[in-house]
């Protein structure tokens, strides 16, 4: 006689693992639950969190699993060869981001090192993107994350925004950026006063803004050069 197994649709909604994870982060989850929501789905007659369990214990927690095979990994039942593959993919990302040196990060010395970061991700774009980099106190780019999608306008890109990653990082700069839809850089007046009013915020904060960085098609305009950051 089979023991009662208990699937992922009776666990309560806010304790499922994916529901656990926007609520609370990534941090929040134990093991299993991480492994659960990389295996994505259990078998008829075990829920996910069960086989999630079954492959800690083949593995001994996770101080097995990071060396595990594809072979090995297909042996726990409800995990085959795709889910290995996704595991496995999982394990070398999380081992790579671990050996990550901040050495490796792109360092920033001139408007020219900003054009050569962004300009093939950037020139070919149909709406103005507002990015940031966030540098540490040796320029190197800790993130790179867009604040504001659309038609520059001072109102809508709150310095508020702008500096809340810098607190977060613990960025001791930051680089503002954005694309002209038209290749052409030249600086907008909506773009001198956004720049302005960044410039001042980040001294009363004490987070400089080194430049913003207009990028056209294969051409950029720097408003640290034009004089406007001062």
């Amino acid at each position: 006689m089979s023991h009662p197994s208990f699937l992922i649709r009776d666990v309560p909604l806010r304790e499922r693992p994916r529901e656990r994870l926007l609520q609370e982060g990534a941090k929040a989850l134990s093991n299993q639950e991480i492994i659960a929501i990389l295996l994505r789905s259990g078998t008829r007659h075990e829920s996910v969190l069960q086989v999630a369990q079954q492959v800690l214990a083949k593995f001994d927690g996770l101080l097995l699993l990071k060396d595990a095979a594809i072979e090995e990994l297909c042996t726990v039942k409800g995990v085959g060869e795709a889910k290995a593959v996704e595991l496995a993919a999982a394990i070398e990302l999380g081992r790579r981001i671990h050996s990550l040196q901040p050495d490796d990060r792109y360092v920033i010395r001139s408007p020219e090192d900003v054009s050569n970061y962004v300009m093939e991700d950037m020139r070919f774009l149909q709406q103005e993107h507002f990015d940031c980099l966030y540098l540490n106190t040796k320029n190197q780019v800790l993130i790179r994350k867009t604040i504001f999608i659309g038609s520059l306008n001072a109102s809508i890109v709150h310095p508020r925004e702008v500096f809340k990653e810098a607190f977060r990082r613990s960025a001791a700069s930051i680089i503002c950026l954005h694309n002209h839809p038209s290749g052409d850089p030249t600086p907008s007046r909506e773009d001198i006063e956004v720049t302005k009013r960044l410039t001042e915020s980040g001294k009363v904060l004490g987070i400089e803004l080194l430049d913003h960085i207009i990028i056209g098609d294969r051409k950029f305009v720097s408003l640290k050069e034009q004089g406007y950051v001062i």
